[in-house]
Order: structure tokens, then C-alpha cells, then sequence
């Protein structure tokens, strides 16, 4: 690992330690002996503004690719790209990624017409997806022929937690410390250290403090009350 890095010498030194590796998630220890991390050997890569902080891992079957007029993509320092996660930028957008996130197996990142930034100590779950764009519906027009528009950027803060499957839409900001449960799409902001559910997601308590938030208050004396009903 220590002359593993992007060049054809370096990609055949990764494979090479490959060979004495347990797959998976029991690859990562091997980020630690480069600076430049580790690059699994059939990671795909098409993006000349590509940015990798220290000691990232990037698992087996990514692929990073900027299309027509695509923006950069950044990594920082530790940041974990598992399996079959597809990072791409398209005209307008760029990604952002802070140090010490981890993305799950199979996450779709699109970054057309606006960006993704992601913070630092993440926690994505397998299967989640970010679209900062959509086609637009208007009649008369077929959907893949839409012009794409946009509410604007994807902001993810700092130590939030996504769970599976979960889906942001443009325009959304996703607070510090915030939980999003399985299968959620978030179509507008969650505050910080939010527990938000749904689809759309919904704020059904505060962590630590259930009282900051007047919506989620009233959310569980709802259901209280259901309850009391039956």
C-alpha cells in the first residue's frame, strides 16, 4: 500500500495488497498505510477535478464521473466510499464531502444544476439517494425532453445520521446531529438534532430534548390521544 495511488503502477500495487486483504469492510485498515488511501482496482474514475484528502477508502464497483460541465468532486480526510456508490456531477453541480463521513453500499449522488455538501462525520446507510434537481411536468412535452430545474443546493451537516433508503430532494438542509429514519424523503429543512420521519419527513422529537420543538410536541400528543381512542 505504500505505492498504491491513481497511476496504472499504483493501481496494480493496490491489487497486489488486495491479494492479502479479507474483502469489504475489513479493507479499511489498509486506507491507513497511504496518504492517498485506498483505491479499490475496479473503481471507475472520470473526473479530472477530483479532490482526495488523506487516507480515504473507496470500496469495490464505485464510480465517480463528471459529465458535460460537471463541477469537482471532494473528498476529505477518512471519508468511506463503500461498494457500489455512484458519485456524479452534471452541469452546474459539484460535491462535497467532509472528513470522516461514511457512505454506505449503493448511494446515488447526483449533483446537476446545483450542489451536494455533505459535513463531516456523516452517517449515510446503504440505498440513499440525493437529487439537488428534478425534470420539470409541464404538458405537451415528453418528461425526458423537461429542462432540469432546481430549488437549490443539498446541505447535510455535520454528525446527521441517514438510514436506509432514505431520498433528499433540492433545496434541503439537513441539520447538525439530525436523525432521518429508514426510508424517509425529506423535502424540507430538518433542524438541527431533529429525529424526522416520513414521507414527506416530519420532526417527531428533539434529541435530548423532546420540548425544543413545538411540531413534535404535538405530533406525540396526537398519537397519544389515538391511542387513548382504542
Amino acid at each position: 500500500m505504500h505505492y498504491a495511488g491513481l497511476g496504472w503502477g499504483g493501481r496494480i500495487a493496490t491489487r497486489l495488497a488486495t491479494w492479502f486483504a479479507p474483502p469489504y469492510y475489513d479493507r479499511c485498515y489498509l486506507a491507513r498505510y497511504n496518504f492517498q488511501g485506498y483505491i479499490a482496482p475496479t473503481v471507475t474514475i472520470h473526473n479530472v477535478e477530483l479532490r482526495l484528502g488523506a487516507n480515504v477508502f473507496i470500496g469495490d464497483r464505485v464510480v465517480i464521473f463528471q459529465h458535460f460541465n460537471g463541477g469537482p468532486v471532494e473528498l476529505g480526510d477518512r471519508v468511506h466510499l463503500f461498494d457500489g456508490n455512484h458519485i456524479q456531477t452534471g452541469q452546474g453541480g459539484s460535491i462535497t464531502i467532509g472528513a470522516d463521513t461514511h457512505i454506505h453500499p449503493h448511494c446515488q449522488l447526483s449533483a446537476y444544476k446545483a450542489s451536494i455538501r455533505i459535513g463531516c462525520g456523516v452517517q449515510i446507510a446503504p440505498c440513499c439517494a440525493f437529487y439537488p434537481y428534478d425534470h420539470g411536468c409541464a404538458p405537451g412535452e415528453s418528461i425526458v425532453n423537461q429542462p432540469l430545474q432546481t430549488k437549490g443546493d443539498i446541505v447535510i451537516d455535520d454528525d446527521a445520521w441517514l438510514g436506509y433508503g432514505v431520498i433528499v430532494l433540492s433545496g434541503v438542509r439537513i441539520g447538525k446531529g439530525a436523525v432521518i429514519g429508514a426510508g424517509s424523503v425529506v423535502t424540507q429543512d430538518i433542524p438541527d438534532n431533529a429525529i424526522a420521519v416520513g414521507s414527506p419527513a416530519r420532526v417527531v422529537k428533539m434529541r435530548g430534548n423532546i420540548t425544543a420543538w413545538p411540531e413534535a410536541v404535538s405530533f406525540i400528543d396526537r398519537k397519544q390521544t389515538d391511542k387513548r381512542r382504542f
